[in-house]
């Protein structure tokens, strides 16, 4: 049967072109299932009398036909697969068609994982067969699963053998149980793909460093979706963790690593599916030693939560002598700005409660940073916004005589000037108007900044709309924990556009909304703090927990939806 349903496949989706392919797949199938010769015989007549058929029917230009999608098969395995008192140290797999194996380093998966690496051919050449050699010493009792994941395609189409597993068994028996689940970030609605999911086995061995140290027992990917399965396991207790390796050595390095953890303990056989969620932990401080970019301007890249951290410039300096700190928003980096003065290198000392460490910085750039004014909004101002206008470097001072800020008729209008606590925004608060036109004049020398460069003359034409070019999502929650919320309101690139906090039940009105497509996002704000916290796996410490509303809400203008957010 499985020869004809072949044939009807192949016939159905070839034509004269493919029959040779077609062919060559036939062959394969009926000396593996050792058919009789008659059965041969007739299928050739029949494959005959086919390509007749059609080479008299479609005379022409050959068009190469349907393209082939049918996956490469195994054929043959030496030793077979799910062997028992497995002894050997090569392993062939024979396929029914030329094969490549793509990404293998990225894909394979070997449980329990291996010292040494095996070696696997051919690599970037086609070929109906693969050799894996083992390397590595090989545990006595032990099931073990080299999981190809995607990874073996056919050499023309590149048709996947969609998780493609050997196993094999060093003791009496294959072991034969697994465990399933879901690893996602509790941050971004977007699903996780290539997820470690690892099993350490609690023995004589087993403390809470051993993740830290020592590769799994067990281990599963995601590959391309958020789902998991680790099969061939034996019975026992486990620990279960999930690592977005960033390294790829199946070990965890919260330097660098995001993890996920059960903290209950997992005891097979079991019938339950794991959920978990994955988060950066915040690392020990440590801060890097700084590097120069331009004369006047160093930065210092650091690890862990490097607030009010203090740096201290131990270099005797001029009288005049001016410096700035400025954090980089979203990134672990410390800009340092300075007046330059004489001196071949400069000498500091950082340090935050119990940490401290000294640097040396050796100076050799001649070039400064030229100021560069970048304006918050060109055209369109929303009603919401306040102006302002951000430098590349620190501003030192500013003049708000050299500013004016007039209607279309005119009319002068009156603002605030602010200088953010970073020194690299001013802003121009002022009551805006629906419907406006507005044009605005910072005059030469307004802005200064630490090397003393002052602005060229710089205009700009602003406008604002009417409410009713707006929107307005109102939220209430249902929520039976009465936990506070983080309400964040993002747009598709899962960008936060509004924030909003609440202690209860009360409705959030996001007002003047331009008319898009909303996600919301909630964080159940167990500590009240106003932000969310991740997890320590030390101390078996969960995130807090992120929910995201279960659709986008596309909102037009002139419009108020109403959305009801269930997260008990």
């Amino acid at each position: 049967m499985q020869v004809w349903h072949t044939l009807n496949k192949v016939l159905k989706n070839t034509i004269v072109t493919n029959v040779v392919r077609f062919f060559n797949k036939l062959i394969v199938i009926l000396h593996s299932k050792k058919y009789m010769k008659a059965t041969f015989l007739k299928l050739l007549i029949v494959t005959i009398l086919y390509t007749a058929f059609f080479g008299c029917a479609k005379r022409g230009t050959p068009t190469g036909g349907p393209k082939d999608s049918i996956p490469p098969v195994l054929v043959n395995a030496i030793p077979k697969i799910e062997t028992i008192n497995f002894k050997e140290n090569k392993i062939k797999l024979y396929f029914n068609e030329y094969i490549k194996i793509k990404d293998v380093k990225k894909n394979l998966v070997i449980s329990p994982p291996q010292k040494y690496d095996p070696i696997i051919t051919p690599a970037g050449t086609a070929s109906k067969f693969i050799t894996i050699k083992i390397l590595d010493t090989l545990d006595l009792n032990t099931t073990y699963s080299f999981n190809f994941g995607n990874s073996i395609v056919d050499n023309n189409e590149e048709n996947k053998l969609e998780n493609f597993k050997y196993v094999f068994s060093t003791g009496t028996f294959i072991d034969s149980l697994k465990l399933s689940g879901k690893v996602t970030n509790p941050l971004i609605k977007k699903s996780l793909t290539n997820i470690d999911v690892m099993l350490y086995e609690y023995n004589s061995q087993f403390n809470d460093s051993i993740i830290y140290k020592q590769k799994p027992r067990y281990i599963a990917n995601t590959l391309d979706s958020t789902l998991f399965e680790i099969t061939n396991i034996r019975e026992g207790k486990y620990l279960l963790i999930a690592l977005q390796d960033a390294n790829s050595n199946k070990i965890y390095n919260p330097e660098i690593d995001k993890i996920g953890f059960i903290g209950d303990t997992v005891t097979l056989p079991t019938d339950k599916t794991f959920d978990f969620t994955i988060f950066k932990e915040i690392p020990k401080l440590k801060v890097i030693k700084p590097k120069e970019v331009n004369k006047g301007h160093a930065i210092f890249g650091f690890e862990g939560n490097a607030n009010d951290l203090i740096i201290e410039l131990l270099t005797p300096t001029p009288e005049d002598f001016k410096s700035e700190i400025v954090y980089e928003k979203n990134k672990d980096t410390i800009n340092y700005w300075y007046t330059p003065f004489e001196t071949d290198s400069l000498n500091f000392k950082v340090s935050k409660n119990n940490y401290s460490e000294n640097f040396t910085l050796s100076l050799r750039s001649s070039k400064t940073d030229s100021l560069k004014i970048t304006p918050s909004a060109t055209g369109i101002l929303h009603l919401i916004d306040t102006f302002f206008v951000s430098t590349n470097t620190p501003i030192i001072d500013f003049n708000a005589s050299l500013i004016k800020i007039t209607k279309k008729d005119s009319t002068e209008v009156l603002f605030t000037p602010i200088i953010s606590k970073s020194k690299n925004k001013l802003y121009l608060n002022f009551e805006k108007e629906i419907n406006t036109d507005y044009n605005l004049e910072i005059l030469p020398k307004t802005i200064t900044d630490i090397y003393q460069i002052s602005n060229d003359s710089i205009s700009y034409k602003l406008k604002t709309k009417s409410p009713e070019d707006y929107g307005t999502i109102n939220l209430s929650f249902e929520n039976s924990k009465n936990t506070p919320l983080i309400v964040e309101l993002l747009n598709e690139k899962e960008q936060v556009i509004r924030k909003a906090k609440t202690n209860n039940q009360q409705t959030i009105s996001f007002e003047l909304l331009l008319p898009g497509k909303y996600l919301v996002r909630v964080t159940l704000d167990e500590n009240n703090n106003g932000i969310w916290d991740t997890g320590n796996f030390l101390t078996r410490k969960q995130p807090e927990t992120v929910k995201f509303f279960d659709q986008i809400i596309e909102l037009r203008a002139n419009y108020e939806l109403n959305e009801t957010f269930n997260i008990n």
